[in-house]
Parts: C-alpha cells; sequence; structure tokens
C-alpha cells in the first residue's frame, strides 16, 4: 500500500512480506509479485546495500547509499523484479559501463517508489519529450551527439542532478547525468566519458538545436533544463532512440 505522499514525483511504496494481501478474496499467484513492488521503478538506496550480479549468485559488491557526483541520495532504476527462496529482489540500473549494467538488490534492504515522470530523445527528429502518467508535458527541439560521438541509444535513467556555479559554463546551469555513456570516448573532460542532460552556455551556444553536434550529451535550453531538474528526481527512466 501507498504510505507517504513526496510531492507530486515520487510515492513510497510499502512492499508486504507476503505476496497477496491478509484476507484478501482473490489472492494474487504465489510467483507474482506484491502490487506495491509490482508499481514500484525507483530503488532508493538507503544504507549501504549488497548487490548480485546473477539473482541466484552470491553478492559481489555493496551500492553506496550517497552518489558520488553531487552526494545526494543514490536512487536506481528498476528494471525487473523476481522472488527466490520466499524473498523478493529487484533489478537496478547502475550509472557505470557497459551501457544496461544492472545487479540485483533484496527488495526489503531499500524503499521501493514509484514516478510517473518519463524522459525520451528522439535522435533523428533531435526532440527530447517529458510524459507524465504516459501524456507528453515537455517536448523541444536539442542538440544530440555528432555523427562521431553519437549520443548512445538504450534504457537508461536519470542518475544525479548537478548544479553548476554559473549558467554561463559550457554545460549550463544544470547538468542531470543519466546511466548511459560514450561509445566514442572512454574518458572526456577528465570524467569517465559519462552522458549527460544539461543546458547551454558559452560555446555551446554556437551549435543550434535541432543539430547533432555534441560529444553524445543531449543539449537542452536553460529553462527546460531548470525545470527538469525541478521536477524530476534520480531514478527517473530515460528512454533514448
Amino acid at each position: 500500500m501507498r504510505s507517504l505522499a513526496l510531492g507530486p514525483l515520487l510515492v513510497a511504496l510499502a512492499v508486504p512480506v507476503a505476496a497477496g494481501a491478509a484476507g484478501s478474496a482473490t489472492p494474487a499467484p504465489a510467483d507474482a509479485p506484491p502490487p506495491a513492488l509490482a508499481e514500484a521503478n525507483i530503488a532508493r538506496v538507503v544504507a549501504p546495500t549488497p548487490a548480485r550480479p546473477r539473482l541466484d549468485g552470491p553478492a559481489t559488491r555493496t551500492i553506496a547509499a550517497v552518489a558520488p557526483l553531487a552526494h545526494g541520495q543514490t536512487q536506481l532504476r528498476v528494471v525487473d523484479r523476481r522472488e527466490l527462496d520466499g524473498r523478493w529482489f529487484v533489478r537496478v540500473l547502475l550509472p557505470e559501463r557497459p551501457n544496461g549494467a544492472a545487479v540485483w538488490v533484496a527488495a526489503d534492504r531499500v524503499v521501493l517508489l514509484r514516478t510517473r515522470w518519463h524522459v525520451y530523445v528522439d535522435r533523428r527528429a533531435r526532440r527530447l519529450t517529458i510524459t507524465r502518467g504516459g501524456r507528453p508535458v515537455r517536448s523541444a527541439r536539442v542538440v544530440v551527439g555528432a555523427p562521431r560521438s553519437p549520443t548512445p541509444a538504450g534504457e537508461f535513467a536519470i542518475s544525479e542532478r548537478v548544479a553548476q556555479r554559473s549558467a554561463d559554463e559550457f554545460v549550463g546551469p544544470w547538468v542531470l547525468a543519466i546511466t548511459a555513456f560514450s561509445g566514442t570516448y572512454q574518458q572526456f573532460d577528465g570524467g569517465p566519458g559519462r552522458v549527460a542532460i544539461h543546458g547551454r552556455g558559452g560555446a555551446s551556444l554556437s551549435d543550434p538545436l535541432g543539430t547533432a553536434r555534441s560529444h553524445g550529451c543531449v543539449r537542452v535550453t536553460n529553462a527546460l533544463i531548470r525545470w527538469m531538474a525541478r521536477h524530476l528526481q534520480a531514478g527517473v527512466p530515460v528512454t533514448i532512440r
């Protein structure tokens, strides 16, 4: 059941131990996730959490509760959920190479959230669309990766929101790092080639919206990136096609 509303964006979901609610006239099948778990699409890591690459394998790493760039709470996109030996696990996307890297964490070790927001980037149309509950809320032309450094396609998520010192910087006032990495650059500008959605300032203003001239990032207007930073939290799904 829903236990806590976090503004208009996220709803925290309590996960019952049993698959069906007590006293339910039509309990869910034994292999179906509890309703709250089935609805969840973000996992908030609140303490160092063991993670396993394979559901039936051992935990080989620990996910930190604090994200590395802006030091906010770690929130990861949930892409699957499974039951093993009476315990539910969720598969979460990681902000690391290779693109699509994911691990399993126990559902009872994280706070499960549901967001209705989704970001879509159409590379051919060079357009970004934001939906809420499946309905478009914002749509705008953007700058995408150049042919030699294309914006990677796939299913990703916002991993962190990083405020910049000045809106006049190349990336504008905000950088929304996503769980995608460049296929061209292993290292770029001192970082690991991480792809982001960010604003525009300085020299980046010379590349018109609707063009393919970036190193792989998606550039939007400063007005839009400020709106996105206000409304979209870490873990919000991002689909690039």
